[in-house]
């Protein structure tokens, strides 16, 4: 029996498009909990070479199917999120979860059509796969971060917190560390790509000799001290409630809740003491005056301040997810500015969809875009709200005048999933980036205390309630990214992007 060349054709384009999907949803184990740091650039190695020839159209739909199994693995404590705790039908939520994963695919498709509709800007292999490539991913991976409000999870920048790249981050920021990873990814692949093409060995030495400085330079980044120590340490307290997301609001929880961390505080007491998101799960109005009053006593009798997580009314209209400081300084606040798209506000035209979901408190304000740090016992304290911390740029609006970043969570709404090791692994990033100690208090972990390299100093069990205690260290000055963003390498991949379109149209791309 004879097989046709089309439909060994048609085999050999499902075998990549299969291929590309499972080196996609195996790059997951790179990330938290796993953290296994090595393991995108060979996975992106891997899709690098399926790019290999194939004309825009194609790259684009192997691009799409990596991005289709990274993302369906990666992000499937949505699934959790809507159908466990949210109460959505399953089918429905099913559904969902492969549309969102199956949009976030676009952007990994645009580095796929990018690459390969650029490939004449550069005769050389080496400078296709040292700029071209990288500069396509990195691109794309920021859009990826600010389109329809940004979505920057599971960026594979991220899986770099304990790997050599790491030592980059205070420079180039998360955007540099996809364009790095990328970078390693397609020097792989070309190496790989010479040995296979029997190549002259001496071929491989540029582009291997290159993967081995861009690692030992990173791996010396790592030992710089961006920032250095201000002020005294000081102690932390960092509580978390462990209350079930399905819990938080029935009726007589609230008393409960409210007792149960008053008997915490009074037993643990700490020059700052932070409870997680909506901690106090009613609008602020809408708890006792007295219990406010009570913890701002007790504040105030040692010295201290309180931070608590409280949805807070303005005007009857506008409803904001807060913290407040309670104690030794005067009272501030903080509203979180970056919402969470169908969580905490609903986009136009799908509140249908949210409808079928059980959200309480779902439907926020945005806070302003730039706040000042709050000010507490002559510190100056940068406060970000659960899903901000994704925001490199958004949290350094605070910086170099904060010399501490705290972090207020509830992550109750992923259940147990890969979700709250992911975001500690993030905290951990922006800690890096910053040169700053990161706190973080959350309702159902992951509460810990990072320090300014991003290693996780001491840590709750996830899924307990107790009081993480700490002594910890503020510091002052800027890191290079603290400084500028992530403009440097987004406008240098813009850059190469644009050179290659200019020298494409005169360069008749390679065969």
């Amino acid at each position: 029996m004879s097989v046709s060349p089309s439909a060994f054709t048609r085999g050999t384009a499902l075998a990549r498009l299969g291929a590309a999907i499972a080196l996609g949803a195996i790059t997951v184990a790179g990330f938290a909990p796993l953290n296994w740091w090595w393991l995108p650039p060979l996975t992106l190695a891997g899709l690098v070479l399926l790019w290999r020839d194939a004309r825009p159209g194609r790259a684009a739909l192997l691009g799409y199917c990596f991005g289709l199994g990274w993302f369906c693995a990666g992000i499937s404590w949505v699934y959790v999120s809507m159908h466990d705790v949210g109460g959505m039908p399953a089918p429905i939520a099913g559904l969902a979860t492969l549309l969102f994963a199956g949009y976030l695919a676009l952007f990994p498709a645009l580095a796929g059509w990018l690459q390969a509709r650029f490939s004449g800007g550069f005769t050389s292999p080496y400078l296709r796969r040292l700029l071209l490539v990288p500069a396509a991913w990195a691109f794309s991976e920021w859009l990826r971060g600010w389109l329809f409000t940004g979505f920057p999870w599971v960026a594979l920048g991220y899986a770099h917190t304990d790997g050599p790249f790491s030592g980059y981050a205070p420079l180039l920021g998360i955007v540099g560390l996809d364009y790095l990873n990328a970078c390693a990814a397609a020097l792989l692949a070309l190496c790989v790509q010479l040995l296979r093409d029997k190549a002259p060995s001496r071929h491989a030495m540029l582009p291997l000799f290159t993967l081995v400085a861009v690692f030992a330079l990173g791996g010396a980044l790592r030992q710089v001290q961006w920032t250095q120590p201000e002020g005294k340490p000081f102690t932390v307290s960092l509580f978390q409630g462990n209350v079930p997301q399905e819990l938080k609001f029935v009726e007589g929880r609230f008393e409960a809740t409210l007792f149960n961390y008053r008997r915490m505080l009074a037993s643990h007491p700490a020059e700052l003491m932070v409870l997680p998101e909506t901690a106090l799960p009613r609008l602020l109005q809408q708890v006792p005056r007295d219990y406010l009053r009570d913890l701002a006593l007790f504040a105030n009798r040692n010295q201290a301040n309180i931070i608590v997580g409280v949805p807070r009314a303005e005007s009857g209209e506008r409803y904001f997810n807060s913290a407040i400081s309670l104690g030794l300084d005067p009272v501030q606040s903080y509203d979180k500015s970056h919402l969470v798209p169908f969580g905490e506000f609903i986009p136009f035209g799908f509140r249908w969809f949210v409808a079928m979901m059980n959200i309480p408190l779902g439907d926020f304000t945005r806070g302003a875009g730039r706040q000042a740090p709050m000010q507490l016992s002559g510190r100056q304290v940068a406060l970000n709200i659960c899903y901000e911390d994704l925001f490199g740029e958004e949290i350094i609006r605070q910086l170099p005048q904060a010399n501490v970043l705290v972090n207020l969570s509830n992550i109750a709404w992923f259940g147990d999933s890969l979700a709250p090791h992911q975001h500690l692994q993030i905290s951990r990033m922006r800690a890096i980036e910053t040169g700053r100690v990161m706190l973080r208090a959350t309702n159902t972990g992951a509460t810990a205390v990072i320090d300014e390299k991003g290693h996780v100093v001491t840590q709750l069990p996830i899924f307990t309630d107790g009081v993480l205690e700490a002594k910890v260290q503020g510091r002052a000055s800027a890191t290079p990214y603290v400084r500028w963003g992530n403009w440097p390498p987004v406008s240098f991949c813009a850059a190469v992007l644009a050179l290659c379109f200019w020298r494409a149209r005169r360069v008749r791309p390679p065969a």
